[in-house]
C-alpha cells in the first residue's frame, strides 16, 4: 500500500475534504490504478492522498455502496475480482444503459455541446497517441458523460457510472497488455449522427464503441489478461 499511486485531481474551491477523497479514489478505480483483488487499507490510502483517515473512511463507505469495493471480514477493503462471466454481464449492461442514455440526450443536444464533444474526442486521440492510458480513459468517460448529461433529467448516469467503476480495474489491465483497443473512432460517428439529430445512428455508434472496444474481448482473451495480471 505504500506504493499506491493515485492520479492527480483538481480540487475546486469550496470542495470539502470528504468529497475530494471520494472523487479522487473513485477516479483511481475508474482508470484502473487499483487492481482487481487488490487489498486496501484506510491508512495506506490516507498516506497516498496525504489525508487524514476520516474522509478516506467515508469515501470507502460510499464506494462500497456503489459496487466498486468490497469490505472483507478482516476490515480490509478490496476491489472485487473480475471473472469472464462478470465482465460479460457488465459490458452487456453498459451497452443497454448507454444506448438508452444516448437516445434520451439527442432531443436536448446543442451545437455547442457537439463542439465540446469534438474537442474531447480530439484530446482523447492525442492521449492515445502518446500512450497516456489513464488520461485517455478519463477523456473517454468525459465524452460519454458530456453526451448523456445533455438530458437534464439525470436518472441513468449514476447507473452508468457504477458500471464504469466496476469495469475500471479490468480496463487498467487491458490497457497495459493490449496495444490498441479502438480501430475505428466511433465517437466521430456519434458526433456526425448528433449533427443530424439521428437517434438511431447515435445509439448505434455508442453500441459499436462499446462492443468494439472493451466489449470486443473474447472469453479466452479476458481469461488470459486476468492470468497475466495474476488474477
Amino acid at each position: 500500500m505504500g506504493n499506491l499511486a493515485l492520479e492527480p485531481l483538481d480540487r475546486p474551491d469550496g470542495m470539502t475534504t470528504h468529497e475530494y477523497a471520494h472523487r479522487r479514489l473513485r477516479q483511481a478505480i475508474m482508470v484502473g490504478s487499483i487492481r482487481p483483488g487488490e487489498s486496501l487499507t484506510i491508512r495506506g490510502i490516507a498516506e497516498a492522498m496525504e489525508s487524514s483517515p476520516t474522509p478516506v473512511r467515508e469515501a470507502l463507505r460510499r464506494l462500497s455502496s456503489e459496487g466498486a469495493l468490497r469490505v472483507l471480514d478482516n476490515r480490509r477493503i478490496m476491489v472485487p475480482r473480475m471473472t469472464a462471466d462478470r465482465f460479460g454481464e457488465l459490458v452487456s449492461l453498459r451497452s443497454v444503459l448507454e444506448q438508452h442514455a444516448a437516445r434520451r440526450a439527442v432531443p436536448h443536444i446543442t451545437e455547442r455541446c457537439i463542439d465540446r464533444l469534438e474537442e474531447i474526442d480530439k484530446a482523447q486521440d492525442e492521449a492515445i497517441s502518446r500512450k497516456d492510458n489513464a488520461n485517455a480513459l478519463l477523456l473517454n468517460q468525459e465524452f460519454h458523460r458530456t453526451l448523456y448529461t445533455a438530458n437534464p433529467e439525470q436518472v441513468i448516469l449514476p447507473m452508468v457510472e457504477s458500471i464504469w467503476l466496476q469495469l475500471g480495474p479490468f480496463l487498467g489491465i487491458a490497457m497495459e497488455h493490449v496495444a490498441q483497443l479502438y480501430f475505428v473512432d466511433r465517437h466521430q460517428e456519434a458526433i456526425a449522427a448528433l449533427r443530424k439529430r439521428d437517434e438511431d445512428a447515435v445509439a448505434a455508434a455508442i453500441k459499436a464503441d462499446i462492443s468494439e472496444g472493451i466489449g470486443g474481448f473474447e472469453r479466452a482473451a479476458i481469461e488470459n489478461l486476468l492470468r497475466l495480471a495474476g488474477q
